[in-house]
């Protein structure tokens, strides 16, 4: 009779939480006019183990964000059997860009020209282009990074004019502390800031906002990628 390995605690626990993460996804797509399909789970698995990300993805799980380089190199390396899309989602450095540009599928925090230019410029002629979103500041927090929504589109327009960039949409980071009012506000004001960018001539089809405490309202607002590590994968352990 053959036997099948059983699933240990901690991953019975993440397929519980990521059946429950889903479905609450699906809700809030729903209550918008909008399908759970429209909106792609990005994993924040920074803190996590490549054994925990290859548990993940093993329940479905295809898209991983990773926020400090050098933590996530080596887990590129561990699961390069896997078909995986690695998504940056950290603050860019001009000195770090070269490993990014050669490694990861997306890049969620671009604020400037000159590091649009090295990713460009790094980016492998035989890899398909680097999909980039641009950080906006929306809510004007000086403790976020991120491009001015005014200084948005002429960036954009810059930004989508460069070889080897697919430039797919914007992203942002709201301060802690708003309630639901003013969430849905910022994250509104995003949406429509990608249509302003695309009246002005680019097409952006991509809004990456949203994270594990406010991601319904962000998928209310019109988010295509939601980035979701504590919701997912519980508390991150520590260092």
């Amino acid at each position: 009779m053959l036997i099948l390995p059983q699933n240990s605690p901690s991953t019975d626990a993440l397929a519980i939480g990521l059946h429950a993460l889903r479905a609450r996804i699906a809700a809030a797509a729903r209550a918008a006019g909008r399908t759970e399909q429209q909106v792609t789970l990005v994993a924040v698995s920074k803190g996590q183990p490549a054994g925990r990300l290859r548990a993940a993805m093993q329940l479905g799980l295809e898209d991983f964000g990773e926020n400090y380089l050098q933590e996530a190199l080596p887990k590129l390396d561990a699961l390069a059997d896997c078909a995986l899309t690695w998504h940056y989602i950290g603050r860019l450095q001009a000195n770090k860009t070269r490993p990014i540009a050669e490694r990861f599928h997306w890049v969620h925090g671009v604020d400037r020209l000159r590091i649009a230019e090295r990713l460009a410029a790094q980016r492998p002629h035989e890899a398909p282009p680097l999909n980039v979103l641009l950080q906006v500041n929306i809510a004007h927090d000086d403790a976020k990074a991120g491009v001015a929504p005014a200084d948005t589109p002429a960036l954009a327009l810059a930004v989508a004019a460069l070889p080897r960039l697919a430039l797919r949409g914007l992203m942002c980071m709201l301060p802690e502390g708003l309630d639901a009012t003013r969430r849905r506000a910022a994250y509104g004001a995003l949406r429509h800031l990608l249509a302003e960018c695309n009246a002005r001539g680019t097409r952006l089809d991509a809004l990456s906002m949203g994270m594990s405490g406010d991601f319904e309202d962000a998928v209310a607002e019109g988010a295509t990628h939601v980035r979701i590590g504590t919701a997912l994968f519980g508390p991150r352990p520590a260092p």
